[in-house]
């Protein structure tokens, strides 16, 4: 009897294996395909939008599902992927990214660039570059890397000046070497720089933050020169990075179907495409 029952737990325990190993292999009992599902963290502004009406019906096409979970900001992104609940994003810059895995400790890569909305130097009180005044309020995003963002982007406005030699992705308010009207530097949160307007002389607003608050790109009055780290990318947790789902966001993002759909809503050159996209569009 002990004999019997130990073969009838040996083919049960069989009976499972090849079961997990079909559902690993996305197929059912008739050997048909399951469906893909990619699950994509989505926040407020134009880099999710571009995935949802672009990439989405791309990779739709070839057996993907698309699941989607908003996020008010992007930082509940960042959390919700490192813990497993979402597996993609594409509303961060490489400087973003780099500073989440340092500070808590993470292990989240971008797969590819996507094109990107460059920031700029928005009027406020004032309205020209050559308006600017001794002491006048300057708005800037607070969190690290666009803070370096704003810097540059001042500096090219030749409103300050930074050390020499310092990593322009890291710069810091004690990287200003120089400020000769003595602009007053006031760090906020990237949503509210908008709303501060009226409050404000000049502030350097984020691309996406620009599209959420309907402002006008052409309103701006400079716009930054984008940097390698501050292209946006998709991202995933570095285990995912060489999935099959991930190489087809990739792939999707390279498609010529993607490539046509940029070339005709790029109007005004709204958007930087990447150097890696720019050779593959000749």
């Amino acid at each position: 009897m002990k004999r019997k029952l130990l073969g009838i737990g040996m083919i049960l325990g069989l009976a499972v294996v090849i079961a997990a190993c079909g559902k690993n292999d996305n197929t059912t009992a008739n050997g048909k395909k399951e469906t893909k599902i990619i699950r994509v963290g989505t926040s407020p502004g134009p880099y999710s939008e571009l995935f949802l009406e672009a990439v989405k019906p791309i990779l739709e096409k070839n057996g993907y599902q698309i699941e989607q979970t908003e996020f008010t900001e992007l930082i509940q992104a960042d959390v919700a992927l490192t813990e497993g609940t979402i597996d993609l994003n594409v509303d961060q810059h490489t400087a973003y990214l780099n500073n989440f895995n340092e500070n808590k400790k993470t292990h989240l890569v971008g797969i590819t660039p996507v094109p990107t909305v460059p920031a700029g130097l928005f009027p406020g009180k004032r309205t020209s570059l050559n308006d600017v005044q001794e002491g006048d309020k300057i708005g800037i995003p607070d969190d690290a890397s666009n803070t370096a963002r704003a810097f540059n982007l001042l500096q090219k406005a030749g409103w300050i000046k930074l050390k020499e030699g310092i990593d322009p992705v890291k710069a810091t308010k004690e990287d200003i070497v120089n400020n000769p009207k003595n602009l007053d530097l006031i760090q906020m949160s990237s949503a509210q720089l908008p709303r501060s307007l009226a409050d404000l002389d000049f502030a350097v607003i984020p691309g996406s933050i620009v599209y959420s608050a309907k402002l006008e790109p052409k309103d701006s009055l400079l716009s930054e020169d984008v940097l390698k780290d501050y292209e946006l990318v998709a991202t995933v947790d570095e285990k995912n990075a060489e999935s099959d789902w991930a190489k087809a966001v990739v792939k999707a993002y390279h498609s010529d179907d993607f490539k046509k759909y940029v070339r005709e809503h790029n109007q005004g050159n709204y958007w930087f495409i990447p150097k890696e996209l720019q050779e593959e569009q000749k």
